[in-house]
């Protein structure tokens, strides 16, 4: 079974982890988002990639969800001693050599998809892990600006996350350079071949988003012969991790199970979805679903361990198959 999965950092990483477990046997590629991407210190960040690769790779922090286990954070503190900002983004000591061979392989003329190629083959991974555009995109929000109140600026994604936590509010979402960008290699074609198209319980504004806006992609999805599966990341009214909703607020969308299957929309009706996942405490909102063209299950939807995610996963392929019915 070729398996192909649309997906940001955490949530993304967690699922497949689930799907790896419900078939171990498949042939999974992982198209990352790469709109949270950003240079620092003279080092391009790619957070979302890394994280699938750590995640897969056994190497990611437990505790956090981002990051490597066992980190220590000396460069980060020595960086703060010469007061070179950003302060507010650390970067580990190990971490730091995934960032400076990306960055020596970047600055020799590999495209991203040959260096993180070349990065996953240090932690085997059982999956293959493609940037959705070897190009630079790169997500700003316009917020109310936290230091002149009553104006408003675009900042880069990771200071709106990271810096002030989503706490600033979000009018509008700007994916730099996403209008120039080019699927990375092999990105339409494992889209095309695949068995299964998965969506999962990634933001789908900043991660999912970014990666359908790609052009050429959203119109791949639209196009494939496999079905194409969404579980939501929206429990109840609130996201089952991170910034959803306040960036679901920045486009005028509901934080909830069937307002964002409508944001993707039915591929019967020109968007890309052929059936949703919803948590079963939402299954009131089924019916709504249904009446955008959209096939919907209701199952348990949080990600508690391996185990409950490899019933999601499985959920999301049986989903497939009725689809495909």
């Amino acid at each position: 079974m070729r398996l192909t999965v649309l997906a940001g950092g955490v949530g993304g990483s967690t699922f497949i982890r689930g799907l790896l477990k419900a078939r171990p046997d498949a042939q999974i590629t992982v198209v990352g988002n790469t709109a949270d991407d950003i240079t620092l210190f003279g080092l391009r960040v790619c957070p979302d990639l890394d994280t699938v690769m750590y995640t897969l790779g056994d190497a990611i922090s437990k505790e956090r969800g981002w990051g490597r286990e066992d980190e220590t954070w000396v460069i980060k503190e020595e960086l703060a001693a010469y007061g070179v900002e950003p302060t507010w983004f650390g970067l580990g000591d190990r971490d730091v050599a995934t960032h400076l061979v990306r960055t020596q392989m970047l600055d020799a003329g590999y495209g991203l998809s040959a260096v993180t190629e070349a990065l996953c083959q240090r932690w085997k991974l059982p999956v293959r892990l493609l940037p959705m555009s070897d190009d630079r995109v790169e997500t700003h929000v316009v917020v109310d600006d936290p230091d002149q109140p009553g104006k408003r600026k675009a900042i880069h994604f990771q200071e709106y996350w990271v810096r002030w936590h989503a706490e600033v509010t979000a009018h509008q979402i700007v994916a730099v350079g996403q209008d120039k960008a080019k699927p990375a290699p092999g990105v339409l074609e494992a889209i095309a071949e695949a068995d299964v198209v998965l969506i999962p319980p990634s933001n789908p504004v900043v991660s999912v988003g970014t990666i359908l806006g790609v052009p050429g992609i959203r119109d791949a999805v639209r196009e494939t012969a496999a079905p194409v599966i969404g579980l939501s990341p929206i429990i109840g009214t609130g996201p089952v991790r991170g910034m959803a909703d306040k960036v679901l607020a920045a486009v005028g969308v509901a934080s909830t199970a069937s307002a964002v299957a409508r944001f993707y929309g039915s591929r019967t009706s020109g968007g890309v979805l052929d059936g949703w996942l919803i948590d079963d405490s939402d299954a009131i909102q089924a019916d709504s679903i249904a009446g955008a063209g959209i096939h919907v299950q209701a199952v348990p939807l949080w990600m508690t361990d391996e185990t409950t995610t490899a019933a999601m996963a499985d959920a999301a392929l049986n989903l497939a198959e009725a689809v495909r019915r």
